[in-house]
């Protein structure tokens, strides 16, 4: 199994970038996990107070439930992998039946951040966009597809978006074997990964 990680700061791109890889590739040898899959869970708390949780800081993560994850993956077993309500800011009780494949794809903003998840990663590549353009995408996303406000989305952006950005995402490209820009369509970059995962199959 070779295991690739996309990282990248929220709105830069990383969904397209994934996206432009599976349409490469046979859908019967990859998989995709979301990081957002494993955020940890808030039963214990109210509405209001998991509105109140730094979604983009590392501890907002259940690592050691992905790296689990992972493990069984590479065993050749399959898992149920957790589904994410960002309605109801909290893990729903339903999973989804996740086979292994040749190629994993484990995507998300923090991935880079936990050593562990880190060195299971075969090839790491961050994805990087300029900070106008992914607050404008965040926006865009939050409001016509999670049912945020305009407020709620630029507040959260000030308060945890953007200092969790500088102080734990854009550190962590540091760790990435390919660096993708994605101010514009970059497709020599993701033909890159490409090849390399052509090559490893």
């Amino acid at each position: 199994m070779l295991i690739l990680g996309i990282a990248g700061g929220t709105g830069s791109g990383k969904t397209t970038v994934v996206n432009q890889i599976l349409n490469e590739l046979p859908d019967e040898e990859v998989t995709v996990i979301s990081q957002d899959s494993y955020y940890t869970v808030t039963d214990n708390l109210s509405y209001e107070e998991r509105t109140k949780i730094n979604f983009d800081h590392p501890r907002a993560i259940d690592f050691d439930l992905l790296v689990k994850h992972l493990g069984i993956l590479k065993t050749g077993k399959p898992i149920e992998q957790p589904i994410y309500s960002f309605a109801k800011h909290n893990r729903t009780k339903d999973t989804i039946k996740t086979h292994p494949s040749k190629v994993l794809i484990v995507e998300g903003i923090l991935i880079f951040t936990n050593k562990e998840l880190r060195d299971m990663l075969d090839i790491k590549v961050f994805v990087h966009a300029d900070s106008d353009e992914r607050l404008i995408r965040r926006m865009r996303r939050d409001i016509q597809e999670r049912g945020r406000d305009m407020g709620e989305v630029l507040k959260r952006y000030q308060e945890t978006l953007k200092p969790m950005h500088e102080q734990f995402i854009e550190p962590s490209k540091m760790y990435a074997d390919i660096i993708i820009p994605n101010d514009r369509f970059n497709t020599v970059a993701v033909d890159i990964v490409r090849t390399v995962i052509s090559e490893r199959l």
